[in-house]
């Protein structure tokens, strides 16, 4: 059921403020699940209303309490709380352990290697190349990505990302690169998206702002960077929301609008498509280098069709993603 907007003066606000920017992310469009209202928009984490999906640009910081905008001038902006539910891939409200719905276009997380740690984390790094794009264009949009995120409390998760499909800023279907923290306050923050190229090496990092011993770190840099053309886009002191950030991400594959295995990067007739995350460094609150994160593998896509041979290679600085018809 639709929420009515039953705040409509504080959302205009929010849209004159920022609108311009919101528009860039894809909006849910006609393959979103039943529940899904029209006008939201899909991100790394499901769906959003267009509200609550803040822009942070080159210079900007979201403060600790995700409620306050410092300007690159130093001057401060107040950010409206979300006032709007969000949705799980699957098309719940997201609720911890919330049961996915199976659906013949897949949505959402489909598959990703990840570790934990008694303590916790303080810096992840990964690169990956930029794929061929899709052999069909039918408004799919493709998140891949490293990340952290609090195995015991599951609020938020950082990560760089690498985006196919829909964004207004480049007008069309492209690969950009962003960085993300979702969700403080109940908004998905994201950096200046920045576009990239097929073979192009895109080196991701989430690293903690405190010294090392900080086992809770209250603010993160993401960062992620074109090492090809050397642009780069950062969300700097993202905040942690009190986290404590024991679970990393060495690969993860999520999409939206799946209908058909040719909607994911090309791949020739005789081998399955990939993308590999490589040369995966990944260090403890200390700032010492895990040797060896023991990857885990998980398929959330379940049952979900298409089915394309997914499945998961991982090695102790590799994670590969792979999907075939």
């Amino acid at each position: 059921m639709r929420r009515t907007r039953r705040i409509f003066c504080t959302v205009l606000l929010f849209v004159t403020s920022f609108g311009m920017l919101l528009r860039a992310q894809a909006p849910a469009g006609p393959n979103r699940p039943a529940g899904v209202p029209d006008e939201y928009v899909i991100t790394p984490f499901g769906y959003f209303h267009p509200s609550c999906v803040l822009h942070v640009a080159e210079g900007e910081t979201v403060l600790a309490d995700g409620r306050v905008l410092q300007h690159a001038d130093g001057t401060f902006e107040n950010i409206p709380a979300c006032q709007y539910p969000h949705y799980a891939a699957s098309g719940e409200i997201l609720n911890a352990g919330a049961a996915k719905i199976e659906s013949p276009t897949i949505n959402g997380w489909v598959e990703y290697a990840s570790a934990t740690i008694s303590t916790s984390f303080g810096e992840i790094a990964a690169n990956t190349v930029v794929p061929s794009a899709p052999t069909t264009i039918a408004g799919q949009i493709l998140y891949f990505f490293p990340g952290l995120e609090d195995l015991h409390d599951v609020v938020s998760i950082l990560q760089p990302v690498l985006q196919y499909g829909y964004n207004g800023r480049f007008g069309g279907n492209d690969w950009v690169i962003a960085s993300w923290n979702c969700c403080p306050s109940g908004t998905a923050d994201y950096s200046t998206p920045v576009s990239v190229n097929p073979g192009d090496v895109i080196e991701g990092t989430v690293k903690s702002t405190c010294s090392a011993g900080t086992e809770s770190c209250s603010k993160w840099n993401i960062t992620t960077t074109d090492q090809y053309t050397g642009k780069s886009t950062t969300l700097s002191n993202s905040p942690s929301e009190g986290q404590t950030f024991n679970w990393a991400f060495g690969g993860v594959l999520e999409a939206y609008n799946i209908t058909q295995c040719s909607d994911y990067p090309a791949f020739s007739d005789n081998s399955p498509g990939s993308v590999s995350f490589e040369d995966i460094f990944v260090y403890n609150y200390d700032f010492g280098l895990i040797s060896n994160p023991g990857w885990s593998v998980s398929y959330p896509v379940g049952s979900q069709t298409p089915q394309c041979g997914y499945s998961v290679l991982t090695a102790t600085e590799a994670v590969s993603l792979f999907y075939k018809p």
